[in-house]
C-alpha cells in the first residue's frame, strides 16, 4: 500500500470529536462494532470504500477495523472530504486516500491509490470503484468477492452492467432496502439538502417558488420539507405515475420548462444528467438559486450555464453567479455537486446509523456466502433489513406487538 493521501495530519484533533460526536448518535452502528470486535469476521480480508469521507462514514470504517480486516477509504465526491476526519483515520490506523476540492486528476489518483490494498470486499457509493474494477484496474478483480453499492446512480450503473453481462462479482444494492431509502432516502435527503441551501445562501424559503426535478423517494424528502419551511412547492418529473402522487401530496405539477420562469429555488434530484440545460437558463429569474442532490454533477448542466454566460463572479462561499447576457445573474451552488455533502455536513447521524448498519452486516453477508452468490445485483436479505429495524426500535426504546402463532395461519391461509 501506498502511504495514505491527505492534506494535514494536524487537523486530526478536531476530526477524532466529530467521529466521537456522531457515534453517540449512532446506537445501531454501535452494538455491531461490539459484535464485531467479538466475532472478528473480516480477518485477514482487506476492504476497499469509496464513500463521502466525513464522520459518520469515518465510524463505519473503524467498525469494519474492529471486526478484523485492513481498511482502505477513498471519497466519492470532490468536495465531500473533510480532512480533518481523513487525518483522524490516519491516526487511528486506517489507509486513507482523499482530500477536499481535488482536482479530477487527484481524484482518480486517490480512487487507485485506495485500491491498491487488493481489495476482497469492495464498498461502493456512485459505482466509481466497481468501474475502475471493470476497465483499468482488472487485475484485482480475480481477488475480489463482492461488494456493496450505497446509492441509486451507483444501483443504476450496477443492474445496466448486469443486463449486458458485464458485472464480474456479485453486489448488494444497500440503496434499495426499506431501512435505507424509506429513511435515509426520504428523510435524510430532504433534511440535509436543506441544510446545505439555507447555511450556504442564508436565505428565506418560506413564501418562494421551490422547484423539485424529480419525485422518487429523495425528491419526496426535498419536496416534503421545502413545504414544512413555508414554500410553494411546483415538482416536475417524467414519470407518470409520480407526477399524479406528487399531485395528490399537494403540489404543483408542470414541465421543467414553466417551472423555469416561476422558479425562485431549483433542487436536481433526479439521478439523470441535463435536466437544467440552456432552454431553461434562458427563462429564468434574476437572482435563481439552482442546486443538485443527484449523485454527480451533470444535473445542472455546466456547459450551458458557461456557454450562456458573459461573466461568472463568487457571490459567497459556495456560491458561483453566472451573469446573463441581459444582466440577470443565476446562482450555482457548490459547483452543482451534492450540496447537502458539498455544502454541509451531509445526512444526520441518527439516518446513517441504520444505512451504514446494513453496508457492515451485507459486508459480513457477502463475506460468508460469496461462494453460493452469482455475478448479479441483489437485494438486501430481509433478515439484514429487519434486523436494523428491530436494532433501531430497540435504541429509541419503542416495543412494538407480534402476530400470535393463530394470526400467522390465519395471514397464510385462504379458507378462512
Amino acid at each position: 500500500m501506498k502511504p495514505s493521501i491527505i492534506r494535514d495530519i494536524k487537523k486530526s484533533e478536531s476530526g477524532h470529536r466529530k467521529i466521537e460526536w456522531v457515534k453517540g448518535y449512532m446506537p445501531v452502528l454501535s452494538a455491531i462494532e461490539q459484535e464485531f470486535l467479538s466475532e472478528k469476521p473480516f480477518l485477514n480480508k482487506r476492504i476497499v470504500m469509496s464513500i463521502h469521507l466525513e464522520a459518520k462514514t469515518a465510524y463505519l470504517a473503524k467498525v469494519l477495523k474492529s471486526g478484523g480486516a485492513e481498511v482502505s477509504i477513498t471519497g466519492s465526491n470532490p468536495l465531500s472530504t473533510q480532512d480533518d476526519v481523513a487525518a483522524a483515520l490516519v491516526e487511528d490506523g486506517l489507509n486513507v486516500y482523499s482530500w477536499y476540492n481535488s482536482t479530477d486528476e487527484e481524484y482518480n489518483e486517490h480512487l487507485n491509490a485506495a485500491l491498491d490494498i487488493n481489495p476482497h470486499i469492495v464498498i461502493d457509493d456512485g459505482g466509481d470503484l466497481v468501474h475502475l474494477l471493470h476497465s483499468t484496474r482488472k487485475d484485482l478483480i480475480k481477488d475480489v468477492i463482492g461488494g456493496c453499492e450505497e446509492t441509486t446512480t451507483g444501483v443504476l450503473r450496477l443492474r445496466s452492467r448486469e443486463r449486458e453481462g458485464l458485472l464480474s462479482f456479485p453486489m448488494i444494492s444497500v440503496n434499495d432496502a426499506f431501512c435505507k431509502y424509506l429513511f435515509d432516502n426520504r428523510y435524510g435527503t430532504g433534511q440535509s439538502v436543506w441544510d446545505g441551501i439555507m447555511r450556504t445562501t442564508n436565505l428565506i424559503v418560506a413564501g418562494k417558488n421551490v422547484v423539485v426535478l424529480g419525485y422518487g423517494w429523495c425528491g419526496k424528502g426535498v419536496a416534503m420539507k421545502a413545504k414544512g419551511l413555508g414554500a410553494n412547492v411546483i415538482v416536475c418529473e417524467v414519470d407518470p405515475i409520480k407526477a399524479i402522487e406528487a399531485y395528490m401530496d399537494g403540489f404543483r405539477v408542470m414541465p421543467s420548462i414553466e417551472a423555469a420562469k416561476i422558479g425562485d429555488m431549483f433542487v436536481t434530484v433526479t439521478g439523470c444528467s441535463k435536466v437544467l440545460t440552456e432552454e431553461h437558463y434562458a427563462v429564468m429569474k434574476n437572482g435563481a438559486v439552482m442546486a443538485n442532490a443527484g449523485h454527480f454533477d451533470v444535473e445542472v448542466w455546466k456547459p450551458d450555464l458557461e456557454a450562456a454566460a458573459t461573466e461568472k463572479k463568487v457571490m459567497r462561499n459556495n456560491i458561483m453567479g453566472y451573469v446573463m447576457g441581459d444582466g440577470r445573474i443565476l446562482n450555482l451552488l457548490a459547483e452543482g455537486r451534492l450540496v447537502n455533502l458539498a455544502a454541509g455536513d451531509g445526512h444526520p447521524a441518527e439516518i446513517m446509523d441504520m444505512s451504514f448498519a446494513l453496508q457492515a452486516l451485507c459486508a459480513k453477508h457477502i463475506n460468508e456466502k460469496s461462494a453460493a452468490l452469482r455475478n448479479k445485483v441483489y437485494n438486501v436479505p430481509d433478515e439484514i433489513d429487519k434486523k436494523v429495524a428491530y436494532m433501531k426500535l430497540k435504541a429509541m426504546n419503542i416495543g412494538i406487538d407480534s402476530l400470535t402463532k393463530e394470526q400467522e395461519e390465519y395471514l397464510k391461509g385462504w379458507g378462512e
